[in-house]
């Protein structure tokens, strides 16, 4: 049973500061399956990684990250490795302002300063000072960037049947064409099928789908030549080169890069 990160009045009431901010740490990973709530949420992990689902499609957020999800959206979330993380919640009515969909952002040191401060408010009134404090996070989350940090799950069978095996094997270099000639489908079909299930051309998905199995392997502290190879890159030096580009920086440096 998972400890809960507030007190659940402040989640589900609209009652109370319309901003309540907690951080939680234990020693095991931390799992919660798919709920929901009245106010929307900014979550992000202060030690590990972070995996949240939302409707069909998937993040990984590492700890210079957070997930913003709108009021209730139903998302479940899972952690890698012991949890230190934080929640700060936002009643519906101050999130007007906010973007209507779930979105990662790269977070600030003045966006995780302010949240270290809300967290030790509790459920006290938020006088002046506080809600200033409060408007800080409120409007750092709206001026924020989306980082591409999630993965569109197809729903259509047969791609369905293609990114599940490669979920399950993500070295597995096989070409378009063999990928569509396994599933039954044409490559034109497919190729099709793809962009419209998830705004990704095959490859595209591929590589974002591993792009995020590096992040959690990086947050396991596994080698980068370990994950290379896990990934299906024979050249070692491609494979930091692909992570550069997506994330703007190197695996080696990427959990440590607090700006």
């Amino acid at each position: 049973m998972h400890t809960p990160i507030i007190r659940a009045d402040l989640v589900t009431s609209h009652e109370g500061p319309f901003l309540a901010a907690a951080e939680l740490t234990q020693a095991g990973p931390r799992e919660m399956t798919a709920h929901s709530h009245a106010r929307g949420q900014l979550m992000g992990a202060l030690i590990g990684l972070l995996s949240i689902g939302v409707d069909a499609r998937q993040w990984v957020v590492p700890a210079i990250h957070a997930i913003w999800i709108p009021p209730h959206r139903v998302h479940s979330v899972r952690s890698f490795g012991p949890f230190s993380g934080w929640s700060v919640f936002i009643a519906e009515a101050h999130c007007t302002m906010l973007p209507m969909e779930p979105r990662a952002i790269r977070t600030t040191p003045l966006l995780r300063e302010a949240v270290h401060r809300a967290a030790t408010w509790a459920d006290a009134p938020l006088e002046a000072s506080r809600a200033r404090i409060a408007g800080v996070i409120v409007d750092e989350l709206a001026a924020a960037s989306e980082e591409p940090l999630h993965l569109q799950r197809p729903r259509d069978p047969a791609l369905v049947k293609i990114t599940d095996a490669l979920a399950n094997d993500l070295s597995d270099n096989r070409r378009f064409e063999e990928w569509a000639a396994w599933a039954g489908v044409s490559p034109r079909t497919m190729s099709r099928r793809f962009v419209a299930h998830t705004g990704l051309t095959f490859a595209q998905w591929r590589q974002q789908a591993r792009m995020l199995r590096a992040l959690e392997r990086v947050a396991d502290g596994v080698p980068v030549t370990t994950i290379a190879l896990e990934l299906g890159y024979g050249n070692i030096s491609a494979f930091i080169d692909v992570f550069r580009k997506t994330f703007g920086t190197t695996p080696g440096r990427y959990m440590t890069t607090q700006d």
